[in-house]
């Protein structure tokens, strides 16, 4: 599905990504991992089209789509969501969905059709599924911090993912908040059979989920593989996990 190869990326004379390879099959959950600076979150600015490889290519259903705006890149069936929460903080938690839907499906609002009528039921189904139906009607900025993640991923399923990008989906949570969102990210795979790349710094996390690690360090990566093989490395053990695994 997605095939990142010999991609670089530089900033000012700095290497923040250097020979970045990647394979992500259909169906899969894989997991980005290495130190703060590694270049896990410009790799992925680089898949999304945020921005642009100085060389390389980036292929996703077997088209390349290296320096592709992202709203094209998004049509073609990539969304994302970030390290720091991206939602409209003053709209309902309905209202937040309803827009990405609205906007998956090009609808426009007319003169003779009621705004509170469009896109209803697609909507208050990706919120019931994310288990935010109890908030449906709060206002985004007063949600808990674990629930605007939440939220940041059901306004990406408004856009019919096949393959959804988190960047650090756990972070800031509490360990009930991060317990549910392992669960919601294993339903989103196996019930929704969206493919998942993403990174994370719980490494209890990623050991859990992951069909398949990839390890960052120095923008370059170190090695892909099953989780097992990629413990058992002693450069990622060097590396990232801290010696003897």
């Amino acid at each position: 599905m997605l095939l990142v190869k010999d991609v670089q990326k530089s900033f000012d004379g700095f290497r923040a990504v250097s020979d970045a390879q990647l394979k992500v099959e259909k169906g899969e959950v894989v997991a980005v991992i290495g130190p703060n600076g590694a270049g896990k979150t410009t790799l992925f600015n680089l898949v999304t089209g945020q921005l642009k490889p100085d060389s390389g290519e980036i292929i996703f259903n077997d088209e390349n789509i290296a320096g592709m705006p992202p709203y094209e890149i998004c049509r073609k069936g990539i969304s994302r969501s970030f390290q720091i929460v991206n939602i409209f903080p003053r709209l309902t938690v309905f209202e937040n969905v309803r827009v990405s839907v609205i906007s998956y499906n090009k609808r426009t609002f007319n003169l003779f059709s009621k705004a509170e009528n469009v896109a209803v039921a697609e909507t208050e189904e990706i919120i019931e599924s994310l288990g935010l139906s109890e908030k449906v009607k709060r206002i985004s900025g007063s949600l808990s911090h674990g629930d605007q993640k939440v939220l940041e991923m059901a306004i990406a399923l408004g856009n019919r993912p096949e393959l959804l990008i988190l960047d650090e989906p756990t972070a800031g949570m509490s360990p009930e908040e991060t317990l549910a969102t392992l669960e919601l990210m294993k339903s989103l795979s196996r019930e929704r059979g969206i493919t998942i790349l993403f990174c994370e710094h719980d490494m209890e996390l990623v050991f859990s989920i992951a069909n398949k690690i990839m390890v960052m360090q120095h923008g370059r990566t170190i090695i892909e593989g099953h989780p097992d093989v990629v413990r058992s490395n002693r450069e990622v053990q060097e590396a990232y996990l801290g010696g003897e695994a």
